[in-house]
């Protein structure tokens, strides 16, 4: 959990109101007697999410630049919202009354930052072995895992993204040591006692797999298949197959996850680097009967833009990550922009707790790549690479990721450029809740874990 010196949360009935509950309102607590396992709005999915908005107030942001998210740009825009949701976005003729006004001048605004590949929680800081929590690396195929299942709320990292990054919504995934790593989990960016209570309601779940050299050095090491890339395939091959003949009789964990893949319920997430293997990976999804929604690093998607995008498959990616294995020494600072040229779907990802706090700068290095050859892509397009392109491949676009009327008021106000080094946020919305501002010390989030440490940890 963690605390937000009068917040919401401390403004709620009693520390048992940030137990909240989901949206039918027909899940028991686990503090009540008359507690049964959770489930779903189907009647057959655990753990459902519990996540209630913090309450916030009607904001009207004034006079900023706003990015929308979806490559629309207005100067000297408006920005309303009240009630969680986007209500407006437009010039200044917008009517502010009954709005809290919050002047923008000078200032940006964007949609929530949103990490599409985050280990925060699984991978949790401090980095120790006893917090490892990200791979089951026991078998190369865990389809029954769940990411969520390892989530620590505690985690330092959380408030970092929100505070440093404008980070509103992330997904969990597992790690990459598997062929099929389990299911992920996506998240909004807010404290609570239970991974559950921060579950974004209504996301589709993931699937992460992996192909290229983590599997086959993890297992290969252990002198079991799979211990190369051929192996790789027929290993993922047969799991399909397998998963293709289940008929549900009898309970398989895994194999309700495949076919929730098989049924197009659950995005698959793959992380792979090399071009030839994410055609081939392509294919494979074509003859089993699944998508693949995007390959995680794809540090060659430039090699295959074309391809990608007429498969509608996302690359998320890093600006300038290469070099540290093999199948990593092909990718190019070039990759973001020869993607987008392509017309194909470019995300900016993180894959650390460090980066995940700047995804703004990690996207800007990447269009200046761009620029430097003679693609000049505009700041209003870029800024989706790390908002609406994120949802997009998260499965959450119809409810975040871009500033439109009805979408969640999840909202950054920047206290410069965003696409520059020496600005960062200045005041950060999750569903119309004012979660952090870096002007009032009382709304500047602290980990419970860091709570009794030296400075209070980290203090922003």
């Amino acid at each position: 959990m963690k605390t937000y010196t009068l917040l919401a949360c401390a403004a709620a009935v009693a520390l048992a109101g940030c137990s909240t509950t989901s949206g039918s309102g027909n899940v028991a607590s686990a503090a009540t007697k008359d507690w049964t396992a959770p489930v779903g709005k189907d009647g057959n999915v655990p753990f459902p999410s519990t996540y209630t908005p913090y309450p916030g107030r009607p904001t009207a942001l004034v006079g900023a630049i706003v990015f929308d998210g979806r490559g629309g740009r207005i100067d000297n825009g408006i920005v309303l919202f009240r009630d969680g949701k986007v209500v407006a976005v437009g010039d200044a003729s917008l009517a502010t009354d009954g709005y809290d006004r919050i002047d923008g001048s000078g200032k940006f605004v964007t949609p929530g930052v949103i990490d599409i590949h985050s280990h925060l929680g699984d991978y949790p800081t401090p980095s120790v072995q006893a917090h490892s929590d990200g791979n089951e690396a026991t078998s190369p195929m865990t389809p029954e895992v769940w990411a969520e299942h390892s989530v620590w709320p505690q985690d330092p990292g959380f408030t970092r993204a929100l505070a440093n990054g404008g980070v509103t919504s992330l997904q969990i995934l597992p790690g990459s040591a598997n062929l099929t790593g389990g299911r992920s989990v996506t998240l909004k960016n807010v404290s609570a006692r239970t991974v559950q209570g921060m579950k974004f309601p209504g996301a589709p779940y993931g699937m992460k797999m992996a192909c290229g050299e983590n599997p086959k050095r993890v297992y290969g090491g252990k002198g079991r298949m799979p211990s190369t890339r051929m192996g790789n395939f027929a290993v993922n091959r047969q799991m399909w197959l397998d998963a293709q003949a289940y008929d549900g009789k009898k309970r398989d964990l895994g194999k309700e996850t495949l076919k929730g893949v098989l049924d197009g319920e659950i995005l698959v997430h793959n992380h792979c680097y090399r071009a030839d293997e994410m055609a081939l990976v392509m294919d494979m999804a074509k003859e089993m009967g699944y998508k693949v929604t995007a390959f995680h690093h794809a540090v060659e998607a430039y090699k295959i833009g074309d391809l990608l995008r007429e498969n509608d498959v996302c690359s998320a990616i890093w600006a300038d990550w290469y070099g540290f294995k093999m199948e990593a020494y092909d990718g190019i600072l070039e990759n973001a922009a020869f993607l987008q040229r392509e017309g194909a779907c470019v995300v900016i990802h993180s894959d650390d707790e460090n980066g995940i706090q700047r995804l703004n700068q990690e996207a800007a290095k990447a269009q200046a790549a761009g620029r430097r050859i003679g693609i000049d892509i505009p700041d209003a397009e870029v800024v989706g690479w790390f908002t609406y392109n994120a949802a997009r491949a998260m499965g959450i676009a119809e409810m975040t990721g871009s500033l439109e009327t009805g979408k969640m008021a999840d909202v950054v106000l920047w206290n410069g450029d965003p696409l520059s080094v020496y600005s960062r946020p200045e005041k950060v919305w999750v569903d119309g809740a004012l979660m952090f501002d870096a002007m009032d010390r009382k709304r500047r989030p602290v980990s419970d874990f860091e709570l009794g440490q030296p400075g209070e940890g980290d203090v922003k």
